[in-house]
């Protein structure tokens, strides 16, 4: 599996009690081109793969000789550290799209970007005292959490909510904003703030 924290994922490992893992970040393959090209990262690609005993024997000595320069003194380690992270991101580039875990996958791609871009606009809801505010509020701020072009996700989300990207996220934010005038007791430019809105006179237009 290949995980983007920048993408919602959901997954059923139950049953799964052993593995292994390795976590990075994009600034450590800095000079090595952008992760977000290769398909297992992006947000409408193949994230999981069933591997067979003969990939799974390939998988598993890659993650060994990690832990072996991991462990080393060699001062060039991280180099081939990298380089073992792509070999296991282009082993599963090579499988054929039919060894894919079946479920989400099956889903025509417009349906995908829309569930996942619907799980990333309720993440950020509802909002708490402890929840500063609304980082996401336009198209293309989901867009790049996505790592799609926003007529991407707009044509998407087109053809399957017969809606605008802007009008669910309004849609959403306008029922956010009615729960938090009800129920909360905070000041009408407490709730602009934590909608994402720099002036209270916005947010009046707004709502």
């Amino acid at each position: 599996m290949f995980a983007n924290p920048q993408i919602p994922y959901s997954n059923n490992l139950a049953g799964i009690r052993s593995g292994f893992f390795c976590v990075f970040n994009q600034e450590f393959f800095h000079q090595y081109g952008n992760l977000n090209d290769y398909p297992v990262y992006q947000s409408d690609g193949t994230h999981a793969f069933e591997l067979s005993d003969e990939q799974a024997q390939r998988a598993e000595s890659i993650f060994l000789r990690m832990f072996d320069e991991i462990n080393s003194a060699y001062v060039y380690k991280y180099d081939i550290l990298r380089s073992l992270a792509l070999e296991l991101i282009h082993l599963a580039l090579k499988m054929q799209p039919s060894t894919a875990v079946q479920g989400n996958h099956q889903l025509k791609a417009s349906e995908r970007i829309a569930s996942l871009f619907i799980e990333l606009l309720e993440r950020q809801y509802p909002i708490g005292e402890t929840h500063q505010n609304v980082t996401l509020r336009s198209a293309s701020d989901f867009a790049k959490q996505l790592n799609i072009h926003v007529n991407h996700l707009n044509r998407a989300l087109k053809e399957i909510t017969d809606k605008t990207t802007s009008q669910i996220i309004a849609e959403r934010n306008l029922q956010e904003a009615k729960i938090l005038l009800k129920q909360s007791s905070w000041s009408v430019s407490e709730i602009a703030y934590a909608l994402g809105f720099v002036e209270v006179a916005h947010f009046n237009a707004f709502f």
